[in-house]
């Protein structure tokens, strides 16, 4: 999943420097986007912003920017559930435009500079990202016996940098309390930093480590399932309370998903295997 949400895989895409694009918000009545750039304090409707980003230029979008982009996109009706820009029941606005045989968002577009477009392809680039790891997150819950997380933690730099409702609203992660999604930032470091300073946290490191039970999604015969529905934004058959506490999702109608109405299988734990 990483290329796509470093923006390897996007028209636009580039690493997290000073010129991309960071943050974005749609207005649903108008479909007129708000930035954030990199390296830049005010948001682009903000005074200052034209000034400000003189020094660094609009140079595309990094992968918290395309996960925000995304989701705003469908919750301002300007993409379906399946991902499809300016789609049936999709909302008109001047910034979708024919791309080849498909439509694209015109995310920022100056007279004198450069356009950023989030394409159909960019769209399908980050559902397929964003599948697999909600395919691989539902995989340990169905291992466990769980339906429901009571808090997700989000490790490594680019977890503390993207915004959990947005990519809750994308998909990216299961639902979940939105208070209770947290970025606890740099875990390995820390785990290793912590091992080598005491030695009961090593004894408990190797306990751990011994009851851990890996899992290949490429034998897994539920992975392609659940990878299929979670290509819908952000779900075609779970629903979402935790999420809706805090935003309205669009209503569309489901599509009748490869996991609808199929009992969750599990297999039994290493220590209930052994009794």
């Amino acid at each position: 999943t990483g290329p796509a949400f470093e923006g390897a895989q996007i028209s636009a895409g580039q690493r997290a420097t000073p010129g991309a694009i960071e943050r974005v918000r749609i207005d649903p009545e108008t479909g007129e986007p708000r930035i954030r750039v990199l390296g830049v304090e005010p948001w682009s409707d903000e005074p200052g912003f034209d000034e400000a980003v003189a020094q660094t230029g609009v140079t595309g979008i990094c992968g918290s920017g395309i996960i925000e982009v995304v989701a705003e996109m469908y919750l301002a009706g300007l993409m379906t559930a399946d991902g499809v820009i300016g789609g049936a029941d999709t909302r008109s606005s001047p910034r979708i435009e024919p791309d080849g045989r498909t439509f694209a968002y015109l995310l920022h577009g100056p007279d004198d500079g450069p356009r950023i477009l989030i394409t159909q392809n960019d769209v399908r680039a980050i559902q397929l990202a964003k599948a697999a790891l909600y395919a691989g997150i539902r995989l340990l819950m169905d291992h466990l016996g769980v339906d429901r997380l009571d808090g997700i933690a989000l490790a490594g730099a680019f977890g503390s940098h993207i915004d959990t409702v947005r990519a809750t609203v994308l998909g990216l992660i299961p639902d979940c309390v939105p208070s209770e999604v947290v970025a606890v930032g740099n875990a390995a470091g820390a785990g290793a930093a912590i091992a080598l300073l005491s030695g009961a946290a090593r004894r408990e490191i190797q306990e751990v480590v011994g009851d851990i039970e890996k899992i290949e999604t490429a034998l897994e015969p539920a992975f392609q399932e659940h990878f299929v529905d979670a290509m819908a934004v952000p779900h075609r058959t779970a629903d979402y309370p935790g999420l809706s506490t805090v935003l309205d999702l669009p209503e569309h109608p489901s599509t009748g998903g490869a996991t609808e109405n199929r009992r969750r299988r599990r297999r039994p734990r290493r220590e209930e295997a052994s009794q």
